[in-house]
């Protein structure tokens, strides 16, 4: 255990945070809770970069004050943080005068006492949208390759930091300390880069008022990328609290997207040189997340609301999507059909589904009780999964750090199959048998609870409770995750975590995001489009059986659709496609209903499950049993049944 000081790239407030400026906060908020959980003393800094001309433009667009309109952009970022649950220690903005102000003002003042900052003339392309002074030979056909957009050719008298007298320094510092840029091929990106030369940085701008002045020449103002950096040593107290800097500083890490390593990798070392002061441990370039193969961007205005994904499913499933898809620091891709797919194979068929079988079995056999379990299979491979975890985690491979979590959720889900607690039941003999089995299970889920508590922390903490964990708030890694032995367990059977999207296509959003449940709601089946002309050779009696297939709602109201718990469920002998249910529809006694949905579901997969049943039809004998209603389904064309859910409604629940 140790001391942990994390920080992100601090953002622009000319518009809200897209799903690639969350990317970056999510992974760094899954790195910290890491370290949290390791019992590492962590503090973890975001904030916004306010001293931009183009949050100068903005405000002025709306006719605000600058400082008033950044003062409502820190609310609208830290609700958007807030409902993602990124858990940062401080939030620091380069306007704050208490803090950044005097940092800003103590280095500039540094740099010019050690030599490093001198008067001079600058005269080049600058583009806007990077706020960057761009050299002829880094623009695509005169254009800025990041924005699509020509520089401005600007001359002014600036003041100028002496970069070119830290290449070598530089140099020395990635081949004594390899670990200090991550992943290796920024690393290269940033050696050839320094080899090639370095230039002089412009750090100030004239005849500006918004920005911080310098102290040597208060008619100029810090340059923003000069300004900004030095919000990572600010906010723990350079330049106002000299024994906060000294507990804190160096950063451990700073977290930043790969299109401005150049900055962190090259400039703030090269600043900090200058100034004396100690250089971080280490710098990462995360890659980018791409919306259907394009890079997301304010100017290119294809930009995904985090929040749409939120609003619909809580912040958990988006953290694990963008944890477990994008391999960390390379680049990852988002749709919303691949993040349905994803939901639905990550959490309600896997995860949830787990879950939901174990918590069912355990209050159906055995009261919702169980002892601490013997040592099995699973003791053994939650060991390696957690070993696995620890060393991916370590590296920030936050990636295979998921993927070993979920090793585990996998063996459980075979282990579960191969033992079939549910045929064990019905032999006597094998009751302590069952009891270790359900145990087991049990334990190996708490387990990768534990280790996905980083990524997907609410709804981690609700498993461990369900596993009859009640203590996640305290975990620590070594204890929380070692295979518990003694003690009883209380497991709860809660409904589903993750009900199933069963309609393609049902999270779909558009451009402008309307408010919406934070629970999925299962949707409709689409009605199959309608040609806009009947084919010629279409039957006319095809129109007629059409429109006689259209009901008044007083026939449809003599349907009587409700919910139902299933309590028991097993395959019909002799048949391939019924399966018995035993159900709890809110009436006096179980009732029984034959459905034929044996080729989709395994059916101890479908105890403890809310769906919907017709109540009201007449009770009729099928393979020598009654069956009393109707299970309602989707059948999809060349598919197999989908049982609609009907999470979270209780049993005798009224469907209308």
């Amino acid at each position: 255990m140790g001391s942990f000081f994390l920080t992100t790239a601090i953002d622009y407030v000319n518009s809200r945070p897209h799903l690639g400026t969350a990317y970056e906060k999510i992974s760094a908020d899954v790195i910290a809770r890491y370290h949290r959980l390791k019992g590492d003393r962590t503090w973890f800094l975001m904030g916004n970069d306010e001293h931009s001309q183009n949050v100068y433009k903005r405000a002025l667009e709306q006719g605000k004050d600058p400082l008033a309109y950044c003062d409502e952009m820190e609310q609208v970022f830290r609700d958007v943080w807030g409902r993602l649950d990124i858990s940062f220690d401080d939030f620091i903005r380069t306007t704050d005068r208490r803090r950044h102000f005097p940092a800003v003002q103590q280095m500039a003042q540094a740099c010019l006492d050690r030599g490093d900052i001198y008067e001079g003339t600058y005269e080049g392309h600058y583009c806007v949208g990077c706020e960057e002074f761009k050299p002829e030979k880094d623009l695509i056909d005169g254009l800025c390759p990041v924005h699509k957009t020509r520089p401005e050719w600007i001359c002014e008298r600036n003041w100028f930091f002496r970069l070119s007298r830290y290449q070598q320094a530089l140099l020395d510092l990635y081949r004594q300390q390899p670990s200090f840029i991550e992943p290796e091929m920024r690393r290269n990106e940033i050696l050839r880069f320094v080899e090639g030369g370095l230039d002089d940085l412009s750090m100030s701008r004239a005849g500006q008022s918004w920005g911080i002045p310098l102290p040597f020449d208060p008619k100029s103002v810090v340059y923003v990328w000069f300004d900004a950096l030095i919000n990572y040593a600010a906010a723990v107290g350079y330049g106002w609290d000299d024994a906060q800097f000294r507990e804190w500083w160096p950063a451990s890490l700073h977290i930043v997207g790969k299109d401005i390593t150049r900055f962190h990798c090259v400039i703030w070392p090269a600043m900090l040189m200058s100034a004396g002061l100690p250089l971080p441990g280490q710098i990462f370039g995360h890659g980018w997340v791409f919306f259907k193969g394009e890079r997301m961007s304010k100017s290119l205005g294809n930009m995904v609301d985090p929040l749409d994904a939120a609003r619909r499913f809580g912040p958990d499933p988006l953290r694990l999507y963008l944890t477990k898809e994008v391999p960390y620091g390379g680049d990852g891709d988002f749709t919303w059909e691949r993040f349905e797919e994803k939901y639905n194979a990550d959490l309600a068929n896997n995860l949830g589904n787990l879950v939901n079988r174990i918590a069912a079995m355990t209050e159906r056999y055995r009261g919702g009780r169980l002892p601490a379990p013997a040592s099995g299979p699973l003791t053994h491979l939650a060991a390696e999964t957690t070993a696995a975890y620890r060393q991916a985690m370590d590296r920030l491979a936050l990636h295979d750090g998921v993927a070993a979590a979920y090793r585990l959720v996998s063996g459980a889900n075979e282990f579960i199959a191969e033992t079939q607690p549910w045929a064990l039941a019905k032999d006597e003999s094998q009751d302590a048998r069952l009891t270790q089995v359900l145990a087991e299970a049990s334990e190996a889920v708490r387990i990768a609870a534990v280790l996905l508590s980083p990524v997907m922390p609410t709804a981690s903490h609700e498993i461990a409770r369900r596993m009859g964990d009640s203590a996640s708030a305290s975990w620590r890694l070594d204890a929380a995750a070692s295979w518990r032995t003694s003690g009883d367990r209380t497991v709860t059977n809660s409904g589903a975590l993750w009900p199933r999207l069963e309609d393609k296509g049902a999270i779909h959003v558009s451009e402008t995001p309307a408010p919406t449940p934070a629970t999925p709601s299962p949707a409709a089946p689409a009605p199959e489009p309608v040609p806009a002309t009947a084919p010629a050779t279409a039957p006319a009696t095809a129109m007629v059986e059409a429109a006689s297939a259209v009901i008044p709602i007083d026939d449809f109201m003599k349907v009587h659709l409700k919910v139902a718990r299933v309590l028991e469920a097993e395959r019909v002998p002799k048949s391939k496609k019924l399966v018995r249910l035993q159900l709890d529809a809110g009436e006096a006694t179980p009732r029984q209903i034959l459905a034929g949905i044996a080729e989709s579901y395994e059916p101890e997969a479908l105890i403890g499950r809310s769906i919907v049943i017709v109540a009201n039809l007449a009770p009729r004998m099928m393979m020598g049993m009654e069956s009393n209603g109707m299970v309602l389904a989707a059948s999809p064309d060349g598919g197999g049944a989908i049982v609609l859910d009907a999470e979270p409604a209780a049993p005798g629940t009224r469907v209308r």
